[in-house]
């Protein structure tokens, strides 16, 4: 019998995603899931680098990756989708390079602009689950109106100094990222990880952590982590598991919405004395 180059990829994915396809309630199915599904990864920094290579490493079909920005050295303790060569690149090339290496058969579509009101909805129209891995709040908030506004389910996660949180947004069906956080933090208060500092692998486990509920989202497999916030301690490597539940009053997906169309919000970080 003549092995043809269809059978022979064919048993090329069974070995790569082998140890998957074995788990219970995952199988083949799954793994279909994981190939047609498109997941949008915005930021590929901390958090996403382990979400990218996770997604791609899964079988993932097509990843989109949205970051404006170039890699520096300062990135390399928690980017690790980023190496030395690449300094000065833009992150999206990069982190294109190192997908196609580990996992050809990944489709990659770049976006390396800055993402804001006018353009979002054109970017994230065309994926399944969107995945927040930026590192400000102007950002998070015009991700988590778009994808409510769009009924795409996102899952938001957010890494600074030893702590890290997560959670899961299903639009129409589970608290908003507004239940949380109703209001953005006034101008000039919020603190980065330039100021406070970033432990690498409290970035690496909140953005795995990322990558599996999408891959749960995705398959419908277990369940996620929708309705609920988890908070990781990496000094005393505790979680802390609440429940969030969807606010009557609140101003995206309450009973009375204020809030019916994208907004912008400028919040700086704050200047540390002396700069």
């Amino acid at each position: 019998m003549i092995m043809t180059i269809k059978d022979t990829l064919m048993n090329n994915d069974t070995l790569r995603y082998s140890r998957q396809l074995i788990l219970d309630g995952f199988g083949i199915d799954g793994q279909k899931k994981c190939k047609d599904a498109k997941v949008l990864v915005i930021g590929a920094g901390g958090l996403g680098s382990p979400v990218l290579y996770y997604l791609a490493a899964a079988g993932v079909g097509t990843v989109g990756i949205a970051d404006f920005d170039t890699v520096t050295l300062s990135n390399l303790n928690r980017q690790v989708i980023h190496f030395t060569e690449d300094i000065g690149n833009k992150k999206t090339d990069s982190a294109e390079t190192k997908i196609k290496a580990l996992n050809p058969n990944t489709k990659v579509i770049k976006y390396d602009f800055r993402l804001n009101a006018d353009n979002i909805e054109a970017v994230v129209r065309d994926f399944d689950v969107v995945i927040d891995a930026t590192d400000n709040f102007s950002t998070r908030y015009l991700i988590s109106d778009c994808c409510y506004f769009m009924g795409k389910p996102l899952v938001e996660g957010a890494a600074t100094g030893y702590l890290g949180i997560l959670m899961t947004i299903i639009p129409g069906k589970t608290p908003c990222y507004r239940c949380l956080y109703p209001d953005p933090p006034e101008d000039g208060t919020i603190e980065t990880c330039s100021d406070v500092g970033i432990l690498g692998m409290v970035t690496g486990m909140i953005g795995s952590l990322e990558a599996l509920e999408a891959v749960k989202v995705i398959t419908g497999i277990g369940e996620t982590v929708s309705g609920r916030v988890i908070m990781f301690d990496a000094l005393s490597t505790e979680f802390i598991d609440f429940e969030l539940l969807k606010k009557s009053e609140c101003a995206l997906c309450g009973e009375q919405p204020t809030i019916t169309e994208l907004v912008e919000y400028q919040i700086n970080c704050k200047v540390k004395e002396g700069f």
